[in-house]
């Protein structure tokens, strides 16, 4: 030991001081290091610390070299160097101390630095303490936190991933959500590889990175040598940990895939109701084993897998018998119609949640009229299942045959309506019905309940057309409403007709004349050539998304090179409705100018008012005005009125002062030729216009 009088000028009065006695309870020893003599003054707990016998130690700092390892040493002498400099009040370190044993434990000190009034450093006053324990309790802490942290992370990516094949409908929605990087990717996986059984068979649905499809995989039998064929036929998950374990357990997959540097891998399969449904591969790069933590996991992720992946097998099937259902509900095949260009298009709803949703009552048609007419029809079915597709079917069926049978488009509408009400169902339907003749643009429409038909003009201007309408078929027959409308409207050379059903228009949260004006801008700066307008039309559906159904139907008039033979156009007119025989009149005056009978315009709307006018008179029922073109040696202009009275006119004199009588006398005055036949239980009065060939 050194002595100490001979320093004893150069050290403090208190050197060295006395530790609490708390220190030693806690095993702490004590130093007090005087920078100008080199001298280290530790109390007997400090030595201790060092393993080192008080007549082993003379109180100089290089003589614990004897236990301090140089590196430690070093790395000892730079902390408390650099406190020294850089003005620090006390520091702290960790160090390695080797004891007699030859074994090493880990040693904390704490000094703190006492400088005179230059702030040069004098003295050091600290604490040693054996920390082995500490640090052991500390790295099992963080090995603990480490664990946990990972279980955490892996909890929740199995929880992401649930919720988010929760929303996954289709199979390859399944496949896009655990190959996202949301998905199993956070579980280290390099790759996945997926298949179902079918058949008896397993067929690759997903494969790992491109270009890694191995050849003669995409269909195996379940008894082959494949990992995936191996789980569904044990119904256990296997873990690969090693790339030596996969080469031995399946060395005919294993040389196609070397070059990934796959080092482990887990294959689960996929069980549904204690049935295998297919399996999964995961395959990592950077991992061998899997720990039970790890396993549990990816076998509980596999289960839900599973689930996700029937149900989204059923809604597919489901789906694919909904499509068929629906595709054999509407015309397979729109007819060619001379004089017009025609599109038609469809689009199921896509509602989450319910698998039947993806198919609707709504239906288009297109039905070829005897001369030269065309009728148009939209509809849309209450409802949003198969049986409102069943509905829509034989609605569009019998709609068909009353129109092919030559009734006037409120006779057709009014027989639907009766129809679907004699119908075992509660569904009603809204409709349109357009019985257009293209010969001369006249289009007459009956509304029951449905969005009005648009026009889109030869310039691109697009237009609302008004037509008054009556309730929607079923319902005008429950509450015994049978009378439709019938509006009226010219279909000019290159103008389009638009109808659609209100999915197309209404959007949430929007007013359907707000959704109107949006599809009329639409529709006129839309493309000019119908089937490119139909798609964007339902591209746009398609992209705004919706749980309704869209049918379209577009028809757009061309110019005739020459004049159609045989034009026919058919009004209903109602006893006490002078508004039918207003629009009877504008029927008259629209075809006698498109076929071009212009001088004659006069006398074809006097004695056709005239007759229609006898009609109401003197019978008690409604008259039909037909108008037609004949040909075949002169070109003539047809007018002919049917009412449901057997009586036939009788010619007589007015009188003077008479204000009736004069009817057939005006007929046989302007009139070509005119006469009387009768039709069932009525009978119809016609005339005949001789009118100048269109060139």
């Amino acid at each position: 030991m050194v002595d100490r009088g001979a320093s004893a000028l150069s050290l403090p009065d208190d050197w060295p001081a006395h530790p609490d006695p708390i220190l030693a309870l806690n095993q702490m020893g004590s130093f007090d290091w005087d920078l100008d003599s080199g001298l280290f003054h530790m109390d007997a707990q400090a030595h201790e610390v060092f393993d080192l016998r008080p007549d082993e130690y003379d109180g100089r700092p290089e003589t614990l070299a004897v236990r301090v390892p140089p590196a430690e040493a070093y790395r000892l002498d730079t902390a408390v160097t650099q406190a020294m400099k850089d003005g620090s009040e006390n520091y702290g370190a960790y160090f390695r101390v080797r004891r007699r044993d030859g074994s090493l434990r880990w040693t904390h000190t704490q000094g703190y630095i006492r400088r005179d009034e230059t702030g040069r450093p004098r003295r050091i006053i600290g604490i040693v303490r054996d920390a082995t324990q500490e640090l052991i309790e500390s790295a099992a802490r963080q090995e603990q936190a480490a664990l946990d942290e990972a279980r955490r992370r892996q909890t929740n990516v199995v929880q992401l991933t649930t919720a988010a094949l929760a929303h996954a409908r289709t199979v390859q929605d399944v496949i896009d959500v655990l190959k996202d990087t949301h998905g199993l990717t956070h579980l280290g996986a390099t790759s996945l590889v997926m298949g179902l059984v079918e058949a008896g068979r397993i067929r690759l649905i997903a494969e790992g990175p491109e270009g890694s499809f191995v050849p003669g995989t995409l269909v195996t039998g379940i008894d082959e040598p494949y990992p995936m064929s191996e789980v569904v036929r044990t119904l256990s998950p296997r873990f690969i940990e090693s790339p030596e374990e996969f080469a031995k357990g399946f060395p005919v997959l294993w040389p196609h895939i070397t070059d990934l540097n796959i080092t482990s891998a887990a294959y689960l399969p996929l069980i549904v109701q204690a049935r295998p449904i297919g399996a999964m591969g995961l395959l990592y790069s950077d991992r061998r084993g899997f720990s039970p933590d790890e396993r549990n996991v990816l076998v509980a992720l596999g289960s839900s897998i599973a689930q996700s992946l029937q149900r989204a097998m059923f809604y597919e099937q489901e789906k694919d018998l909904a499509s068929g259902l629906q595709q054999a509900m509407l015309p397979r095949t729109i007819p060619s119609v001379r004089g017009a260009d025609v599109a038609v298009r469809y689009r199921a709803g896509a509602a989450a949640g319910s698998l039947a949703r993806d198919i609707g009552g709504d239906w288009y048609d297109l039905i070829p009229l005897p001369g030269g007419r065309v009728g148009a029809v939209i509809g849309d079915v209450q409802g949003h299942d198969t049986h409102a597709a069943a509905v829509m079917g034989q609605l569009r069926i019998v709609l068909r045959a009353y129109a092919a049978e030559g009734h006037t488009p409120a006779t057709v509408m009014a027989r639907a309506s009766v129809f679907l009400h004699e119908l075992d169902t509660d569904r009603f339907a809204t409709c349109l019905y357009a019985e257009a003749d293209l010969s001369t643009g006249v289009v007459q429409v009956v509304r029951a309940g449905h969005i009005d038909p648009l026009i889109r003009e030869a310039d691109g201007v697009c237009r609302r057309i008004p037509v008054e309408g009556g309730l929607p078929l079923g319902l005008s027959a429950e509450f015994r409403s049978l009378d439709y409308p019938v509006g009226t409207l010219e279909l000019d050379p290159g103008n389009t007709l638009v109808l659609c059903t209100d999915g197309l228009v209404e959007q949430p949260g929007a007013d359907l004349d707000d959704g109107m004006q949006t599809l009329t801008a639409l529709i006129a700066a839309g493309p000019d050539d119908v089937r490119d307008l139909a798609d964007r039309l339902i591209d746009i559906a398609e992209a705004r998304g919706g749980d309704d159904d869209v049918a379209l139907l577009l028809l757009r008039r061309r110019g005739l090179d020459t004049q159609q033979s045989g034009g026919r156009l058919q009004q209903h007119v109602a006893p006490g409705d002078p508004e039918a025989l207003t629009q009877a009149r504008h029927m008259i005056r629209a075809a006698v100018r498109a076929w071009g009978a212009e001088d004659r315009a006069d006398e074809v709307e006097l004695v056709a008012d005239e007759l229609v006018t006898n009609a109401l008179m003197h019978t008690e029922g409604a008259a039909i005005v037909t108008l037609r073109v004949l040909t075949g040696g002169d070109r003539r202009l047809r007018v002919e009125v049917e009412d449901s009275s057997s009586a036939l006119p009788r010619r007589r004199e007015a009188g003077e002062s008479g204000v009736s009588g004069r009817g057939l006398m005006l007929v046989d005055l302007l009139t070509d030729a005119w006469g009387v036949e009768a039709r069932g239980g009525g009978k119809c009065v016609w005339c005949e216009f001789v009118v100048p060939g269109r060139d």
